[in-house]
């Protein structure tokens, strides 16, 4: 077989369709977020960025800085090993705590990413729990389904948010099966609420175990930024919560928190746990960091709120159709994947403004979009040129408009 050949034929034809997607070479500026540095061509450009997962900043907090700074200095670069063998290190160990005691409980496991924790964490409870079924929202992120689909164990996809749907099936199987429910709190691309309350009822009701993503949750919601479950009353009803230290707390890594029971299992059985190597320790000091400053500071929940309250009602007031939602997200909807390319293309080369194209499998064909995501940041002026240009493009593309 002509290898070479198959490869290129393939990124050919995801070229053709809009969907090959490119990794622009930026460059971060410390103090200056969201502004960032474009490397092209051996030139710079200076751009803003309208696509961060880092939801409030954090990346550049200089409490977190200087966290991460004192545990380099102390520690060194890496944590030596696995968490098993010689890798767990005092700040690793200090974040957990903080982890279960945002959650309010007995425990926390930390892994070295969100989709990591996941995939190990629902592989290995699915797999082990005898005869165990897993009921799944058609919304789950790529690393909940793969790691349900790895453990091999009985699934049901319900209809997304779908509590009808759900209790159908929970009534469908056999009562004395092993249940998990797995589903999230904010949805990444639509930007909706998961149905917390209504899906632990049904937990509750059936037996069934509660395994919560707050990815897109942690930092931005909550007296303390514990996420929805916490904002909403419901953390203690949710059996396993799963977060990510990589979005709204501006590092990187993933965990979860529950039961001390439970936490130790999948400490001792799940093998994409045993066998990575540990986070760096100035890594985790920078997340502990991070956690205390949003637990006790609502200043940039606040600013975040206010700047996408004003870039909704902007794109409202241009009638650019967005998905309507209560979350910080805003999805613009284009609809095509060559033009939703053309535009971020068009955007970035001639306005300076850094939004990536969601376009298939992240999002279904036909709802391509650009995931517009606030930072409390950003500037009134940043969002009136950004407004500006969508409107101009809009113009330019005959792109159709949201009827008021």
């Amino acid at each position: 077989m002509d290898f070479e050949s198959f490869f290129s034929s393939k990124l050919e034809d995801l070229k053709l369709e809009g969907r090959y997607r490119v990794f622009m070479d930026l460059e971060r500026q410390v103090g200056d977020f969201p502004r960032a540095k474009r490397h092209v061509n051996g030139t710079t450009q200076d751009i803003t960025i309208w696509c961060s997962n880092d939801y409030l900043g954090m990346g550049q907090n200089p409490a977190v800085l200087k966290a991460m700074h004192e545990a380099l200095d102390k520690c060194g670069a890496g944590a030596g090993g696995t968490r098993n063998i010689s890798g767990t290190n005092h700040y690793h160990v200090e974040l957990e705590s903080e982890l279960a005691s945002l959650h309010g409980k007995e425990a926390a496991l930390l892994f070295n990413s969100g989709y990591m924790s996941n995939w190990t964490t629902l592989s290995t409870l699915a797999a082990g729990l005898p005869n165990a079924i897993v009921f799944s929202d058609g919304g789950n992120h790529a690393s909940m389904i793969e790691g349900i689909r790895h453990s091999k164990a009985d699934k049901v996809i319900f209809k997304h948010n779908d509590i009808k749907d759900l209790e159908k099936h929970l009534k469908a199987a056999y009562p004395a099966r092993p249940k998990i429910i797995a589903f999230e709190s904010v949805y990444s691309m639509d930007g909706d609420f998961g149905r917390i309350a209504e899906i632990c009822d049904l937990a509750e009701h059936y037996g069934a175990m509660t395994y919560l993503d707050e990815v897109h949750g942690v930092g931005l919601y909550g007296e303390h930024g514990a996420g929805l479950a916490e904002r909403e009353g419901l953390m203690h009803r949710v059996t396993i919560i799963e977060g990510t230290l990589a979005k709204a707390y501006g590092v990187v890594g993933g965990y979860i928190a529950g039961s001390a029971a439970m936490c130790d299992y999948i400490r001792s059985y799940a093998s994409g746990f045993i066998f990575s190597s540990a986070l760096p320790p100035a890594v985790a000091a920078g997340a502990t960091a991070a956690i205390k400053h949003l637990k006790a500071s609502e200043f940039e929940r606040a600013q975040l709120r206010r700047n996408v309250a004003m870039v909704k009602a902007g794109l409202d007031r241009l009638g650019i159709p967005h998905m309507a939602n209560d979350s910080h997200i805003v999805p613009v909807l284009v609809g095509d994947a060559t033009k939703c390319k053309w535009i971020s293309d068009y955007l970035l080369d001639h306005h300076g403004i850094y939004i990536q194209p969601i376009n298939y499998p992240t999002v279904p064909r036909g709802t391509e979009r650009l995931r517009i995501t606030p930072t409390p940041l950003h500037s009134e002026q940043d969002i009136e040129v950004l407004l500006q240009s969508l409107d101009g493009l809009w113009k330019q593309c005959a792109l159709s408009r949201a009827v008021a």
